[in-house]
């Protein structure tokens, strides 16, 4: 199990990659089970009102999240370049250039829960 981690501004956004023989989450809308690789990550924009109330640096923001949507994919590299775009793009939604955001890929034990 990967986690793949987007930083930046103070803020981090972290997702989980199930690798080929982990179990991932069983829920409406997750991939078929034949995909090796599942990444799992909240999705959010910016909203004037309502959502919650998130620090970005020295500026106050309302997200608001959307239900996660995982994606399968055949490659180990096909999924981390997908889970690093996600997060990139997770932080553009809220006006934070690409290359403000710091990405870590962090292997987690078997035996640790995400």
């Amino acid at each position: 199990m990967l986690q793949i981690r987007g930083s930046a501004r103070g803020t981090d956004l972290t997702g989980t990659l199930y690798e080929r023989g982990e179990e991932p989450p069983q829920f409406r809308g997750a991939p078929d089970d034949d995909a090796p690789y599942v990444w799992v990550c909240d999705a959010f924009y910016e909203v004037d009102s309502g959502g919650t109330t998130q620090q970005l640096g020295d500026r106050t923001v309302q997200v608001a999240f959307e239900s996660p949507m995982p994606r399968g994919f055949e490659t180990r590299e096909a999924a981390v370049e997908a889970a690093t775009e996600h997060v990139r793009t997770q932080f553009a939604r809220l006006g934070v250039p690409a290359e403000e955001v710091t990405v870590d890929v962090i292997e987690v034990a078997e035996d640790v829960a995400p």
